[in-house]
């Protein structure tokens, strides 16, 4: 089945343009943030905005501020289960970012990303600069993905039936629906079905590596995220194939300075475009994610520069104790920062929080009162 995603002179030629042009920009975004003051900033950033962009690919809205605070544990609402599936993202780039770079793609790297793995293969947790405080051994975002999927299938369910009982309808009973192994629109895993075999279609997928690494490294990535949408090997995961191209591009030194955020740039590509039954198209718009994601990159790493210039200048006199420099490589890591998020991280009162983030001179993003939060746009 293998020779399915081989890819001919003839399709390889109307590739080639676009290809060259997203194999320069990754080319050019890697050895920029290479050579950057504010690589690990930009790097943990990325996790965010991809986990973000894996959410809206899905069809599913996640505010990054939301996704920041629950990551800190300072949610300001119950989290959704939406956001609960992008921390889930989060934590597997974390975990990708901070293993070798052989480990994501490897049969041990597979398993305990799927959640098939036993603890004897699990990679290191994130070793970043900035802490994470995420560091639980149960990992109940991982292990409650599936249970909160089923139980919010329940709920919904049950609200209806209230809603009708409420407004004196006659109850309908409703047989549960089969998934087919055609459907693709259970992107948040509120189906099951017990033929679909996930090893074997992962197996299948795996074999797809070997005519990847024939070709360049970006064609070749396209071409593992083409495979990845057309055998579509998890059910509930099915985000993990742009973490996986990520790390394949890691793998073969495309990229190197941080782990690809993919999704970033493929939720600006139509809908129509990348799920056409043209293969060609596919490819294309594959590799146009990645350009556009390179781009952004770019673009970020503009902003940071800027902002560390700026706010190195309001503390370059001050004492050599100050914690203005950490306050700085927090605001760098995170989309965006509140005053509770800095007190802890600093260890530092919520007054003296205010007073460094009024002395640093970022943006204030919210506008109001009652909740305060700051960033870097």
């Amino acid at each position: 089945m293998t020779t399915t995603y081989e890819i001919d002179t003839a399709l390889l030629k109307a590739l080639l343009p676009l290809f060259v042009r997203a194999e320069d920009a990754l080319a050019r975004l890697d050895e920029r943030a290479l050579r950057s003051s504010i690589a690990s900033g930009f790097s943990e950033r990325r996790h965010f905005f991809d986990a973000i962009g894996a959410m809206w690919v899905a069809g599913e809205l996640v505010h990054l501020e939301d996704l920041v605070l629950h990551d800190a544990h300072m949610d300001v609402r119950a989290p959704s289960h939406e956001l609960t599936i992008a921390h889930a993202i989060l934590r597997a780039r974390r975990r990708i970012w901070t293993s070798e770079a052989l480990w994501a793609l490897s049969d041990a790297g597979i398993s305990v990303l799927t959640g098939i793995g036993g603890e004897q293969d699990r990679a290191p947790e994130s070793k970043s600069a900035y802490p994470d405080h995420d560091q639980d051994d149960h990992e109940p975002d991982a292990l409650l993905t599936a249970e909160l999927a089923e139980i919010d299938a329940v709920l919904a369910r049950s609200s209806r039936l209230l809603d009708d009982l409420a407004r004196g309808l006659p109850q309908v009973v409703v047989a549960p629906l089969k998934p087919s192994p055609d459907q693709n629109q259970d992107r948040v895993g509120l189906f099951d079905d017990e033929e679909w075999d996930e090893a074997a279609r992962l197996r299948e997928w795996q074999s797809v590596i070997a005519i990847a690494d024939e070709l360049p490294p970006t064609l070749g990535a396209a071409l593992l995220f083409d495979a990845w949408e057309q055998i579509e090997p998890l059910r509930r995961q099915h985000w993990l194939g742009g973490l996986l191209v990520a790390g394949y591009l890691r793998q073969r030194g495309k990229v190197t300075s941080h782990l690809f955020s993919f999704f970033a740039g493929l939720k600006t590509v139509r809908h129509e475009r990348r799920r056409s039954r043209q293969r060609l198209t596919r490819l294309q718009s594959f590799l146009e994610a990645m350009l556009e994601s390179a781009d952004l990159g770019l673009k970020e790493m503009d902003r940071l520069s800027l902002a560390q210039t700026q706010m190195e200048m309001r503390f370059k006199d001050r004492r050599s104790n100050s914690s203005l420099p950490e306050l700085a490589q927090f605001v760098l890591s995170r989309p965006m920062v509140s005053s509770a998020m800095v007190a802890r991280e600093l260890r530092l009162s919520s007054r003296g929080a205010l007073n460094l983030l009024n002395d640093i001179g970022i943006r204030e993003i919210t506008g109001r009162g009652r909740y305060r939060a700051w960033g870097i746009i």
